[in-house]
C-alpha cells in the first residue's frame, strides 16, 4: 500500500490544489516500512491527481481539497482522506490504525465563494478572519 500526504514542515498541508511536496509512505501489514519526501512537479488539481497515478499511490491524506481534485483522484482509483490536519507521520499511524478522523466531501469551498476566477491567496485571502477552509 501506497501513502500520500500533502506535506510542508512535518505537517499536513491545507490545500491539495497548491502542494509542492508530498511525503510517500510504503505500508506493509499495517506497518510503515520506508517513507520518502518528494516534490510534486506542478500546481493545480489535474497535474497533481496524474503525479500521484504516476507514483503509485493508493491513499491520499490531505488538508483542503476541492470536488474536481476529488474527481480526478478517483479517476484513478485514489481513496481520498480530506480535511485532515497536523502531524503527517501521525495520520498515517491513524490510517493504517483504523482510526484517522476524515472526510470524503469537497471541503475547500473557496471557488464557490470567491468565483472560479479567484486564487485563494489573493488579496488577503485565508487570514485568521476569513472563511476559507482550505487554509
Amino acid at each position: 500500500m501506497k501513502i500520500a500526504v500533502t506535506y510542508d514542515n512535518g505537517q499536513i498541508f491545507q490545500h491539495f490544489g497548491h502542494c509542492a511536496t508530498f511525503k510517500l509512505y510504503e505500508a506493509e501489514d499495517g506497518k510503515v516500512v520506508s517513507s520518502r519526501v518528494i516534490d510534486a512537479t506542478g500546481s493545480g488539481h489535474s497535474l497533481l491527481a496524474g503525479f500521484l497515478m504516476m507514483n503509485g499511490v493508493d491513499d491520499l491524506i490531505c488538508g483542503g481539497i476541492g470536488g474536481g481534485a476529488q474527481t480526478a483522484l478517483r479517476s484513478f482509483g485514489i481513496r481520498i482522506h480530506g480535511g485532515v490536519q497536523g502531524d503527517a507521520d501521525a495520520a498515517v499511524e491513524a490510517l493504517l490504525a483504523g482510526t484517522l478522523e476524515a472526510s470524503d466531501a469537497p471541503n475547500c469551498s473557496h471557488h464557490e465563494h470567491h468565483g472560479a476566477d479567484h486564487a485563494c491567496g489573493e488579496h488577503g485571502c485565508g487570514g485568521e478572519d476569513h472563511a476559507c477552509s482550505c487554509h
